[in-house]
């Protein structure tokens, strides 16, 4: 019973070591604007994202996030139009 706590302690000890970073998938990531210019390669990097994400890395799968809130809201400078009748209630 000595024997086996020192064992279990040195087993969970190097349980806890030092995890592998996640590998990224292209070397050269596109820039936002190249992914909003691109919806069909925009659309299959964020389904890779969704089921893959520590592959892909956080770096590229932010990316495309960015650049699907651009293609969406656009550069977010357009003001508000009010119309010009008030609607009736």
């Amino acid at each position: 019973m000595k024997k086996m706590i020192p064992l279990l302690l040195a087993a969970t000890l190097m349980a806890c070591g030092k995890s592998e970073a996640p590998k990224q998938v292209q070397a050269d990531v596109p820039t936002v604007e190249e992914l909003a210019a691109n919806p069909e390669r925009l659309k299959e990097l964020r389904q890779q994202c969704k089921t893959d994400r520590p592959v892909m890395g956080d770096v590229l799968c932010n990316r495309v996030a960015e650049a699907t809130r651009k293609r969406f809201i656009g550069d977010g400078k357009v003001p508000y139009t009010p119309p010009k009748e008030v609607p009736k209630f």
